[in-house]
């Protein structure tokens, strides 16, 4: 603390009422504590914190401890000592009880008062200063949010740059140099670098002053019609472009089409062009494999079964990876395929990337494309078919058709296992029906001892039946 270098001269002339009058107005509350640490008068310089505090008015009298919450109480302490003993007391900051229940925050500090051991206790109140603070905190929070949207937005624009599957190219409208390019076009250029090199020059010379006119019109009205380029290579596309500003910069986003995709469309009669839209979005999945299983396109169903996001997930991938028993259903698929020409209803399970497992029905054909032979499939789910109540550990197949089914589901041991109760089962049925229910008829004609029989009896359900009804 630094005093006045001439107090007696400069405020020898005030007296206890202006002094008074001084404090009051030096501080939003000021308290006179004794020696002790009671409090013996206060002022307020707003009125309004006075109304905020609970029972300032019984304050007088009473230890200036027992007026702060308990939480403050040490720091009373430590102030009332440091007042005493040192010239330059430190600030506090010390919470008093409002009348609404809360909290009102002061900022305390004290000084000597004269020789009878009295301070007087100067307090500023914080809670403009929370507010402020609690302001700022509310601000950064919205800046945050802001900005986290914006992130989130970049992440999905910038999702949908790379896996757009037209190439897309960004453009400096100023200098007309390439300033990214997304993988189909850097598949385009043949996987060389052209970001920082002219756009124009990527074409050849005819049709190169074409683009240049296209990029000039764009950015001098906003959009223009797409015009025809043809690459230096000799491929043709439809180029056209559009107009964003970003960071104050003003650049070009330029989408080049094939012409030879959109004369492909055109060359599709009406109605086919409907039925590879009805494939595209049918709820069965639909692959198209090359006559090795690597698949060439999926369609939107597939992709779910599979737990995939893009089409290029699956490209080039073989059907084996997602389907069935590895080495054994697409081998048999295709096997059949090459043999028939067609397969159907061929029940088997397919895994997806993250674990998940579908019991799917498949029916495949293959046919000719150019001098290549491919295969479609079509997946089904049948996970959600009703199927009937599970049979209990004493209940097996009673048919061959029923075997016939589990073909593909369970392994080699526990079909043959089936098939053996089920022959078991055909043959005490077969014997009771020939020695008209005497059981111990069958038992004799199937070469087996009659405790024998009641155990299978038992074992298959027919112990109750009318059939096993005669004893012998």
């Amino acid at each position: 603390m630094k005093h006045f270098r001439a107090a007696k001269e400069s405020l020898g002339y005030l007296d206890a009422e202006a002094a008074a009058t001084l404090i009051a107005a030096a501080s939003d509350i000021a308290l006179i504590v004794d020696g002790q640490g009671v409090i013996r008068d206060m002022a307020f310089h707003h009125e309004e914190l006075a109304a905020d505090l609970d029972g300032y008015a019984r304050w007088q009298g009473r230890r200036w401890a027992d007026v702060v919450m308990a939480d403050s109480r040490p720091k009373i302490e430590t102030l009332l000592r440091e007042a005493a003993s040192s010239a330059s007391p430190r600030w506090f900051h010390v919470n008093l009880e409002s009348a609404r229940g809360t909290t009102v925050p002061i900022l305390f500090t004290a000084v000597q008062a004269g020789d009878e051991g009295r301070l007087v206790a100067f307090g500023r109140d914080l809670r403009p200063m929370a507010a402020l603070q609690q302001r700022i905190v509310d601000a950064q929070q919205s800046i945050e949010q802001d900005y986290s949207r914006l992130r989130h937005v970049e992440m999905r624009y910038r999702l949908l740059f790379q896996m757009s599957a037209e190439p897309v190219v960004i453009v400096d409208a100023a200098t007309q140099t390439v300033v990214e390019t997304n993988p189909a076009a850097t598949r385009l250029f043949g996987g060389t670098a052209i970001v920082g090199q002219p756009f124009p020059d990527v074409f050849d010379a005819e049709t190169s002053r074409a683009v240049v006119a296209l990029l000039a019109v764009v950015q001098a009205a906003g959009r223009a019609d797409d015009v025809r380029a043809r690459l230096a290579g000799g491929e043709e596309f439809s180029v056209s472009a559009s107009l964003f500003r970003q960071d104050g910069a003003s650049l070009f986003l330029i989408r080049l089409a094939s012409q030879r995709a959109d004369a492909a469309a055109a060359a599709v009669p009406k109605m086919k062009w409907k039925l590879l839209k009805l494939v595209e979005s049918a709820p069965d999945g639909f692959v198209i494999t090359g006559p090795d299983g690597r698949i060439l396109t999926v369609n939107a169903a597939f992709l779910d079964l599979a737990q995939l996001t893009s089409d290029e997930q699956a490209q080039g991938e073989s059907l084996e990876r997602w389907l069935g028993r590895p080495g054994v259903d697409l081998n048999v698929l295709i096997a059949n395929l090459r043999q028939r020409g067609s397969v159907r209803l061929f029940a088997t399970t397919l895994r997806g990337e993250y674990g998940a497992t579908a019991e799917v029905e498949i029916s495949a054909v293959a046919v000719m494309n150019s001098d290549k032979q491919c295969f479609g499939f079509t997946i089904r789910n049948i996970a959600r078919r009703l199927t009937p109540e599970p049979r209990s550990a004493q209940q097996f197949p009673r048919s061959v058709e029923q075997l016939k089914e589990l073909v593909g589901r369970v392994s080699l041991k526990d079909l043959v296992r089936e098939a053996t109760d089920v022959i078991e089962r055909m043959s005490i049925e077969a014997a009771l029906e020939l020695t008209g229910d005497n059981r111990a008829s069958a038992a004799e004609m199937l070469g087996m001892s009659r405790q024998s029989l009641y155990v299978k009896l038992r074992r298959y359900g027919l112990a109750d039946s009318p059939e096993g009804g005669n004893g012998g």
